[in-house]
């Protein structure tokens, strides 16, 4: 792991660990064993660094999931991806738990939104194909991306405060947001 990999890995850890208000860099800089010189060599101010974190997470999660398979069913496009962006963040509760705190936060720019949306662009696209072949409601895209992500949101909330899970639990989940998209 080189020094930048090792500052973003430290900083996750202390974000969500102590919250961004709380997590000066200078934590970051010692958790990650470097020299305040060499943290902001890599990252000039804390919000550049959150931003930075917020994309590479945004990346991960877009490598995380296979292309759409076109010869497939919508539904079974959509079981897809909504059980690999559970799984995902089940497996990387760190990256949910960091997300949680900051998707709402003024630091995330623009620009780091504008690469974020670009992670959920295919799924636009199997909604729009689902309404276009009347599988899928007719409802703005926007609202359904809304739906599905509060979905998770609230499900992985959920999942992580528990000691255990019941093991169709994210089937489940699957199923009724189906139930909820389908036309």
């Amino acid at each position: 792991m080189n020094k930048k990999e090792s500052i973003l890995r430290s900083a996750l850890e202390l974000l969500v660990e102590n919250g961004v208000h709380n997590t000066p860099m200078s934590a970051i800089a010692k958790n990650a064993g470097t020299g305040m010189g060499t943290i902001y060599n890599y990252f000039p101010t804390k919000d550049e660094l959150i931003n930075e974190l917020y994309v590479t997470i945004k990346e991960q999660e877009n490598t995380a999931f296979p292309d759409f398979d076109a010869t497939q069913p919508i539904k079974s496009q959509f079981e897809g991806y909504f059980k690999d962006i559970i799984i995902f963040f089940i497996e990387n509760a760190p990256y949910f738990k960091f997300m949680e705190q900051i998707r709402a936060s003024p630091i995330i720019t623009e620009e780091s939104k504008n690469k974020g949306l670009a992670t959920v662009l295919p799924v636009y696209d199997l909604l729009n194909k689902g309404k276009e072949l009347l599988i899928i409601k007719d409802i703005e895209t926007d609202e359904l991306i809304q739906f599905m992500g509060g979905a998770v949101v609230s499900y992985l909330r959920w999942y992580h405060s528990q000691v255990s899970v019941p093991s169709n639990s994210i089937q489940n989940q699957v199923n009724m947001v189906w139930d909820g998209i389908k036309g």
